[in-house]
């Protein structure tokens, strides 16, 4: 049945009586009654999931590509034309690739199940005026909810009821820091998630305080869901391998076509029959058409997936593999990517002196007590720290320290506090003493609590707090700051008797400054190796994040995206909203860091760099990150901290969420294009040979080779060395080049003109066997003897040719004898096999006359193997003039 539309309003526009009467309910909550009526009309609180696609259909799918195609068109010209055998294997190779590209989809999407979390958050809402706990998809329009330090917020809420809390908002906005709640009406619509603060959105997490609200959005009605509804608009991008093939497959066939059309012409010209002619140019057709490439290709790229699985990154369709390796751009979310998504004390202020977070500290330091007594974090049975991550911090900077917090405080315990506010950015907590005297610990910001400070705690010596030490300690916050570090002051005094008064008047006055922490969401400790290994492969890293523009800029600087004295360079999203799509696509590469941007944003920042011809990878793990995601010519999303909808737009998936892995895959990306190129440049230069072969023995009215020979060529010595090339391992000097780009082709490189040449080479090779054969017969008496010795020796020579040849595309201009000719143990096993299914067919009686061939004698066997050797030395030659006039080693 058809869902009921939600109400889409600014509620954070509205006071708590508009609200509740919209949403038609009390804060009693709803009926049980009504809530079920509820669910009938606007379904379950999730996201679509969207519908899975069946087998066959993924099957079918696998079948658009343009070389798939052109080869079905072989198969039905061959079928029409009688030639069955060639129409067979055809489809063979053709279903093989279809087949190999939906068993690695389903391995993917398998591997991205399993990282899911199968648990449905619960609930505590009011229904029929008692507070009760569901399942969060039971939630509906106009439910009270009642929210707590450790709860995910399971629906979009107005809240009308706060007490100190905070909640974090990272997956939806980027900021790592929590958000403190206020129930006030806001008067600007216009304000940004991150504004509304009496709004509470699902997925976000409560961090500190309690608080309650309406549901007024739930499913696709709520933000995440509006975001899960960009996705589904987003524009797919095709990517650059896809873009090579079809390219590839188009030039193939038009220059096949000419190829045909010319050479029936030419039969026909010199009188020769226009069915045989015809069955001819089918011959050159198949011998042309690289029938094993598209599998070949999957194949080298499932077994490059299958390498990345192992290091934790997970891909989700074939050709992410290889954009990879040609990406220009990465433009990278900040936090849980490049940072810890975890607020980490990294300096601590006290005796006058700023020490690193590393160095040692005297657990009797009176700034470790208070930053752990003034402190609302729970510690659970498992370890696990939970509360408000800059009170988790402290807590655990201490523990890290050697502290056993929880022992501390049974001896010293809680008796009372004053309560953070926004205002006074202060909070206390009242402790006994095992003497009978009490403990008042405070922290808050450093301005607010200096004020209320009348000593200094130095060394375990309390004195007076000056002017002069004032303005010192000012001073050291405001350094602190500069660096993107939050800081926070601590002090405390100790009093004989418990205080009557309860408020910051009674409690937080004439205390002693005990010291300041400085903290900040540190960045993760591979990824500025990571950052600078990308720089070194010529890929830019641009960080895209909601995050503020001081803490986002200093990040940055640490991880190198910015240089230490580099000015300008970021931008944020109130800036980039006055600027033009035109106008940012010419200005988009003066900026590396971006702060305080919306999901539209990242999307906008993504298109402008494709704009300029670049190839953008996006990595993220927020539901604010899946538009860019999705828009990229890669999405890259987190497999543990990553949001479901952020996963599903992207891919690939990091396992592990680290950001080090993104360079291993580039890596293997650019490894994986460069094995498909020595595959296509050994594909395509055998076929080049054989075409030649075929066309100038045409020409000159020698019958020399038939499609089966052709079609076993090409199947036998062609597949399983193509195939091995897919496993050499990646040259020295992988990730010291620059990305090749959008425009480069599987030609360049020096690729198309060592095919050429190289398929000359085999050509005229092929030729001259022919000749020799048939000048100096071995059955000098009969021609029908003659010809098929002929024919037999030109069908080795042209099968062992490929496979020697084979060795020279290992690199296409270092020496083979600098790469190595046996590294590669998969690849010696293939051409040996290779070689082997070559011999049979001439050795073994009845396949021989299947294959219309004849067994040789030594002496042309030897002809045979010097001829195919042969390609070796001259290929060598001709690389020994490319590197010297390309300047090459």
């Amino acid at each position: 049945m058809e869902r009921k539309q939600q109400l889409k309003e600014a509620f954070f526009t509205q006071d708590e009586e508009t609200v509740l009467k919209k949403m038609g309910t009390t804060q009693k909550g709803l009926t049980s009654n009504e809530a079920e009526k509820r669910i009938i009309e606007y379904g379950l609180n999730e996201l679509d999931q969207g519908k899975n696609k069946s087998i066959i259909v993924k099957f079918l799918e696998q079948f658009k590509d343009f070389m798939i195609l052109v080869l079905l068109a072989a198969v039905l010209i061959s079928a029409i034309f009688g030639n069955i055998t060639d129409a067979i294997i055809i489809l063979v190779v053709v279903v093989l690739n279809a087949v190999l590209g939906v068993y690695q989809e389903a391995k993917a999407e398998e591997a991205i199940d399993a990282l899911k979390k199968m648990s449905s958050p619960e609930a505590r809402v009011k229904r029929d005026g008692n507070v009760i706990s569901l399942k969060s998809d039971q939630l509906v329009p106009g439910d009270i909810l009642l929210l707590e330090a450790g709860d995910v917020v399971a629906a979009d809420l107005r809240l009308f009821e706060s007490a100190s809390l905070k909640i974090e908002e990272s997956a939806l906005t980027g900021e790592s820091e929590a958000v403190e709640k206020d129930v006030t009406v806001i008067e600007n619509e216009k304000v940004g998630i991150g504004e509304r603060l009496n709004m509470a959105f699902m997925n976000s997490n409560v961090t500190y305080g309690r608080g309650e609200g309406v549901v007024v959005g739930t499913g696709m009605n709520t933000e995440v869901g509006k975001i899960a509804v960009m996705l589904t608009t987003s524009e797919e991008t095709m990517t650059p391998l896809q873009e090579n093939l079809n390219r590839l497959g188009k030039y193939l066939t038009v220059a096949i076509l000419i190829i045909a059309v010319v050479m029936f012409g030419v039969g026909m010209y010199n009188g020769r029959e226009w069915l045989d002619m015809l069955l001819t140019s089918i011959s050159l057709a198949v011998a042309a058409i690289p029938e094993g490439l598209p599998a070949i290709v999957t194949i080298i790229l499932a077994l490059g997936t299958q390498k990345m699985a192992k290091r934790k990154a997970l891909i989700r369709n074939l050709p992410a593999v290889e954009t990879l390796g040609s990406t220009d751009i990465i433009c990278t979310d900040k936090t849980g990517t490049l940072t810890m998504n975890k607020m980490t004390i990294e300096k601590v202020y006290f005796n006058g002196v700023i020490q690193d977070a590393r160095e040692d500290i005297d657990l009797g330091t009176q700034v470790v007590r208070v930053m752990t007594y003034s402190n609302d974090t729970q510690v659970a049975n498992d370890g696990t720290l939970i509360g408000d991550p800059t009170e988790t911090a402290m807590v655990q900077y201490a523990i890290d320290k050697g502290m056993n917090v929880q022992e501390e405080l049974s001896k010293e315990p809680r008796m009372a506090e004053v309560p953070f506010d926004s205002d006074r950015k202060l909070m206390s907590t009242i402790h006994q003493l095992p003497d009978g005297k009490f403990f008042i610990s405070a922290k808050g910001a450093p301005d607010e609590l200096l004020k209320r400070c009348t000593q200094i705690d130095n060394k375990g010596k309390i004195a007076p707090l000056d002017e002069k030490t004032n303005q010192t300690i000012l001073d050291t916050n405001h350094d602190l700051a500069t660096q993107a570090l939050r800081v926070l002051a601590m002090a405390y005094k100790i009093v004989d008797q418990m205080p009557k008064d309860i408020t910051t008047q009674g409690v937080e006055q004439n205390l002693v400054f005990a010291g300041m922490t400085g903290m900040i969401d540190p960045e993760r400790a591979e990824a500025k190796d990571a950052v600078r290994v990308a720089k070194q492969a010529g890929i830019r890293s641009v960080m895209i994040t909601g995050d503020h523009r001081d803490t986002a800029e200093a990040i940055a600087r640490r991880l190198g995206i910015l240089a230490e004295n580099q000015q300008g360079g970021v931008l944020t999203g109130a800036e980039l909203n006055q600027i033009d799509d035109n106008d940012f696509a010419s200005r988009v590469k003066d900026y590396s860091v971006y702060a305080r941007v919306s999901p539209e944003h990242k999307v906008r920042i993504v298109k402008a760099w494709q704009k300029a011809g670049k190839i953008v990878a996006m990595t993220g793990d927020g539901v604010n990150d899946a538009p860019a995601l999705k828009t990229a010519d890669i999405g890259i999303g987190m497999g543990i901290t990553g949001t479901e909808v952020s996963k599903g737009a992207s891919d690939m998936v990091l396992a592990d969420d680290n950001f080090s892995t993104i360079v291993i895959s580039v890596e293997e990306g650019r490894k994986v294009f460069s094995n498909i190129q020595k595959a296509i440049q050994f594909l395509l230069s055998a076929n080049l040979g054989e075409v030649l072969t075929l066309f100038i023995a045409t020409l000159l009215g020698w019958s020399i080779l038939a499609p089966v020979h052709i079609l076993w060529i090409n199947l036998v010595t062609d597949t399983f060395p193509a195939i091995a090339l897919g496993l050499e391992p990646a040259e020295a000097d992988a990730m010291k080049k620059p990305p090749r780009g959008r425009k480069a082709t599987f030609f360049s490189n020096g690729v198309l003109p060592s095919l050429i040449y190289q398929g000359i080479f085999e050509g005229i090779i092929t030729l001259f066997v022919y000749w020799w054969a048939t000048n100096n017969p071995v059955h000098t008496n009969d021609v029908e003897l003659i010809h098929a010795d002929a024919l037999t020796m030109v069908f080795a020579t042209l099968g062992l040719l490929q496979l020697f040849h084979a060795f020279n595309v290992k690199s296409i201009k270092k020496s083979l004898f600098i790469v190595g000719f046996f590294k590669n143990k998969a690849f010696n096993l293939a051409i040996l096999l290779s070689a082997a299914l070559l011999s049979v067919v001439i050795l073994i009686p009845g396949l021989n006359d299947a294959f219309s061939v004849s067994p040789l004698n030594v002496e042309q066997w030897l002809l045979v193997f010097g001829a195919a050797i042969s390609i070796i030395p001259l290929v060598e030659i001709v690389k020994f003039f490319m590197r010297k006039f390309s300047n090459d080693e």
